[in-house]
């Protein structure tokens, strides 16, 4: 867990922007308006407030800088040292010290001012003294504009460090400039550290993560170091050796074998003496990288004598460690060879490291004093094997024996012919009636139609239910005698109309067929283009008449219903008028105006009064219907008059609003308010 984070301090504002800030909060936040009418008192009281209220916003501001910028004898010593070598120890503390000293200035003026405005006489001297007072306070925050401005460059610095915990699981990479270590950064972390082909692209520290045994490890990108004396070097170089000197981490030591970064393997050996009182009680693993250009076994006999003097040393480093085992590796970072073995032996050793000293501390024995080991001891000699039941043996055999003899897609792949020449079989595992059916072809389209559209998997056992119904109604109607004719009991006459019949049943149902098939595409053709003449009266009479029947009533009602016919009028239908005996009990030659109007007004249909009972209405009579409609409207009448006003209706509750209809006017009168 990250300890420190620096991205949340506050803003340091400019010398002038804090005084602004201040005043125009003194401004707002106390009262404006005063007269020399007031009492000497009130008028103390008014300006001491205004005084008082500047000096604490004064003070809060400038504490909160001082409390949030680290103290660097609080942090840890890893974060003390890297902000020494970046921005100067001394000079930080000096710039801290002058926001503490104009705080204490500025409260001392508070207190100076307040003594002489109890004593103020006038409007005049008070208002003197305030403005000499607020003058005074902001012209010590003006001398130290130049610290504020170098404690924001420090801040934004600050917030743009790494986020690195240093009492974590941290791997350390160093070594010379350009020898690779970016690179193996980012082939075992997400992090995307540039690189590029020239010396000291890594400028600061890095940090990436990886995982190592369900554990987070942090890994640390260092600049690259030179070989020349301590104070001849430069920031850059500095943050590597403060991480090297105060981080607790398994520490890398790349070594270029190949020579491509520009340095010697003797150069970079030196490097590697006068570094490594910084390795003590550290695990320590040199890497040789790029050993796609160079391998170590073709190094000459003087390089092969400084690696392995390097290999020795590091095995020293850490207390109590035998042997060099896994000391010295080696890796390419372009053909990603050795990368991963790299990275699981340091974390390894480092977790070893850590476990070692957590189980050496004294902490660890008190909590092993809290843990008892029970050992049971054997009652006697004889031997008690584990009892395991033949069943679980016989079916654990048999799924391994599967398990075996199992084949794979990949197997049967490459038994016939590799990829490219055979293709699975996605029907193998159809699960049907017969297997001699997964092989079957079965056609998508079929006479224009989508054939699963027509797929029923119950198709059979529908069937079979409609079969034994059909048979259960043949039974029932055994005996009836609405059955279809025979044709040996009919007449030469009658045989022949029936088989007429029969014929334009067939025919009827043929082309309906056909109108329902082509409906979609057929466009709808009016009566009066029908070329072909088949819907006219005279043809209907002559089939008529073939059938022996008379024609006269069928062909009179067409064309009384006809619309096309111009100045005929619709004549009334016989069968109603004879069945409308109130509407003809009149005089036929002189017929009054209420017996014309009642006989005009029988042509129309008349509707169903609502207290007529019909059936399937659920009631015994008409009075009994009537009531039942008299209780439903009463029953919602009350519900109707709630209902006027809901929440579905526009309402506006307020016609002015106030908070958009009050305030200051530039112009006008408020008499309205």
């Amino acid at each position: 867990m990250v300890q420190y984070n620096f991205k949340k301090i506050t803003v340091v504002p400019t010398g002038k922007d804090f005084v602004d800030i201040i005043l125009s909060r003194t401004q707002r936040q106390t009262p404006t308006v005063v007269h020399k009418g007031y009492a000497i008192s009130r008028l103390r009281q008014f300006y001491m407030r205004k005084v008082k209220f500047t000096e604490q916003n004064f003070r809060e501001k400038l504490s909160t800088i001082i409390d949030e910028f680290p103290r660097l004898e609080d942090i840890h010593p890893f974060y003390g040292d890297l902000l020494h070598v970046l921005y100067n120890k001394d000079h930080y503390k000096l710039a801290l010290g002058q926001i503490n000293s104009a705080r204490n200035r500025i409260e001392k003026v508070r207190k100076d001012y307040i003594r002489l405005l109890k004593y103020g006489d006038s409007l005049y001297r008070c208002k003197s003294l305030k403005v000499a007072a607020l003058g005074h306070m902001c012209t010590q925050v003006k001398k130290i504009g130049p610290s504020l401005a170098y404690l924001e460059q420090v801040r934004q610095h600050m917030a743009r460090l790494p986020s690195i915990d240093p009492n974590t699981r941290t791997v350390l990479i160093c070594g010379y400039p350009n020898v690779g270590k970016s690179s193996f950064m980012n082939k075992i972390t997400r992090a995307d550290v540039d690189v590029q082909p020239y010396a000291f692209t890594t400028k600061s520290l890095f940090v990436g993560h990886t995982d190592y045994k369900y554990l987070r490890y942090q890994v640390i990108d260092t600049p690259g170091i030179l070989d020349r004396p301590f104070e001849d070097r430069n920031i850059i170089e500095m943050c590597s050796i403060t991480a090297l000197a105060h981080l607790r981490a398994a520490v890398l030591f790349f070594l270029d074998v190949s020579g491509s970064c520009g340095y010697t393997i003797s150069q970079q050996a030196a490097l590697f003496h006068s570094i490594k009182s910084l390795f003590m009680n550290k695990p320590l693993i040199i890497v040789c990288n790029k050993i796609d250009l160079q391998a170590l076994d073709g190094l000459s006999e003087e390089d092969k004598k400084l690696v392995e003097e390097m290999k020795s040393e590091a095995a020293k480093t850490v207390i109590g460690q035998v042997g060099d085992d896994g000391v010295l590796l080696t890796m390419s970072t372009l053909t990603e060879e050795g990368v991963m073995s790299v990275k699981n032996a340091a974390c390894e050793r480092l977790l070893n490291q850590r476990v070692d000293l957590k189980m050496k501390s004294k902490k660890m024995n008190d909590q092993l004093n809290r843990f008892h080991v029970a050992i049971p001891k054997p009652r006697d000699s004889k031997e008690r094997l584990p009892c395991i039941p033949q069943a679980v043996l016989e079916a654990k055999a048999k799924a391994n024996g599967e398990k075996e003899k199992r084949k794979l897609e990949r197997d049967l792949e490459n038994e016939n012919g590799g990829a490219g020449v055979y293709s699975a079989s996605l029907r193998k595992h159809y699960i049907l009636v017969d297997d001699e059916w997964k092989e079957d072809l079965m056609p998508e389209i079929l006479d224009g139609h989508n054939v699963y559209d027509f797929v029923d998997p119950d198709i059979l056992e529908r069937l079979e239910e409609l079969e034994r119904e059909e048979g259960l109604r043949l039974q029932e109607d055994g005996d009836d005698e609405d059955v279809e004719m025979d044709d040996q009991d009919l007449t030469p006459e009658e045989r022949e109309a029936l088989a007429e019949i029969r014929r334009k049943k067939s025919l009827l149902i043929r082309e309906h067929r056909i109108k329902k098939s082509t409906a979609e595409s057929r466009p709808t053709v009016p009566r009066k283009f029908d070329k072909d003449r088949k819907f006219t009266s005279g043809r209907m009479g002559r089939q008529l008449s073939a059938l022996g029947l008379d024609p006269s009533a069928a062909i009179s009602r067409s064309r009384s219903r006809s619309v096309s016919r111009v100045g005929r009028k619709r004549e009334r239908s016989m069968a109603r008028d004879k069945g409308d005996v109130d509407a003809m009990d009149v005089d036929a030659d002189k017929p009054t105006k209420k017996q014309r109007l009642r006989s005009v007004s029988r042509s129309r249909s008349r509707s169903r009064p609502p207290s007529e009972v019909s059936p399937g209405d659920g009631f015994k009579d008409s009075a009994q219907k009537v009531k039942a409609i008299k209780m439903g409207k009463k029953s919602v009448k009350a519900r109707n008059k709630d209902a006027r006003r809901g929440e579905a209706d526009r309402v506006i509750p307020t016609l002015r609003p106030k908070h958009l209809f009050s305030g200051k006017r530039s112009i006008g009168k408020t008499q309205r308010r």
